[in-house]
């Protein structure tokens, strides 16, 4: 596919949901980002917002004081991450108590990536579950009615085939899951390839597509490389000569990830799930233009100017 094509509808914004991701801040500046990226965001009424979670009790620990503040601070409804990675299930299975505890009744349950960092080899926790789809299992077991699990439009760089693939995602059904989110990816036929071979497959919980906007192309193309997604070549061409022009690379970015999810949705998808690096206004911009407006603005152009 050299481009997306569609044909404008006015009333998509009445047709599709949002969901947006965080990660927890580790400075009192990047949690003063977050904070002014989840008020900025949070009139867009998304259907969920996850938190994601790192190895290490210190990481842990942030995801749990975030998800507990957009919890008590707002409308919100969060989504905590969970991984495998460092951890035994015992461990495990006390975090996710802790989380139902203070409310939490969603999940994203993820193997995680490996310790030394993406595109190394992953040694799961002697102890511990090895795989998102034992994850799912535990989080069922403890009576979580939502749980996300991940899915590959271009199979997971481990997997040796997609049938592999298919069956973990098979897996992942099998002990729980509700709903899977994509990795990032910029072809939608790699997506809509995938949900065919899910459905074949006897898989029919929303496969629901992860969106990543591009903030900046050299460092996502990097990324890509590094996690098995394809960067084509007529997306290059967009950001080419961008690299000390932030303003237009932004324009750009917008307009890219607004006709990948226009595109899709000519296609009969419905709910979107957006990675929001802690970044407002790109998503916030995305979201107008593909017709989901905050209730202020709704509200401003329902009400007549004053005479």
């Amino acid at each position: 596919m050299n481009q997306f094509r569609f044909s404008r509808r006015p009333d998509i914004g009445d047709r599709i949901s949002v969901s947006f991701e965080f990660f927890p801040p580790k400075t009192d500046k990047m949690e003063a980002r977050l904070w002014e990226t989840t008020k900025r965001l949070e009139p867009l009424q998304p259907s969920f917002v996850s938190v994601t979670y790192g190895a290490g009790g210190s990481t842990r620990e942030r995801t749990a004081r975030t998800v507990e503040r957009i919890l008590k601070e707002t409308d919100l409804v969060p989504a905590a991450h969970l991984t495998c990675v460092d951890a035994s299930r015992d461990e495990v299975d006390e975090v996710i108590g802790e989380f139902v505890a203070m409310g939490v009744r969603r999940f994203v349950a993820l193997r995680g990536d490996p310790a030394d960092g993406v595109g190394a080899a992953y040694q799961p926790h002697p102890q511990g579950y090895a795989n998102g789809a034992e994850l799912a299992g535990a989080l069922s077991r403890q009576g979580v009615p939502d749980i996300s699990v991940s899915a590959y439009p271009e199979k997971h760089p481990e997997s040796p085939d997609f049938a592999t693939d298919i069956d973990m995602l098979k897996r992942k059904v099998d002990n729980g899951a509700t709903r899977a989110i994509t990795q990032f990816f910029f072809d939608n036929d790699d997506y809509e390839r995938y949900v065919e071979r899910a459905r074949r497959a006897g898989i029919y919980m929303p496969i629901v597509p992860g969106i990543l906007p591009v903030h900046n192309f050299t460092q996502v193309a990097n990324f890509a490389g590094r996690c098995g997604a394809h960067v084509p070549d007529w997306l290059a061409e967009r950001f080419d000569g961008l690299d000390n022009d932030p303003q237009t690379h932004e324009l750009v970015a917008a307009a890219v990830a607004a006709e990948q999810v226009l595109d899709l949705v000519e296609r009969g998808v419905t709910d979107f799930h957006f990675y929001t690096m802690n970044r407002a206004s790109l998503v916030f911009a995305i979201c107008h233009m593909i017709g989901i407006r905050a209730e202020t603005e709704e509200a401003d152009a329902e009400t007549p100017a004053a005479a």
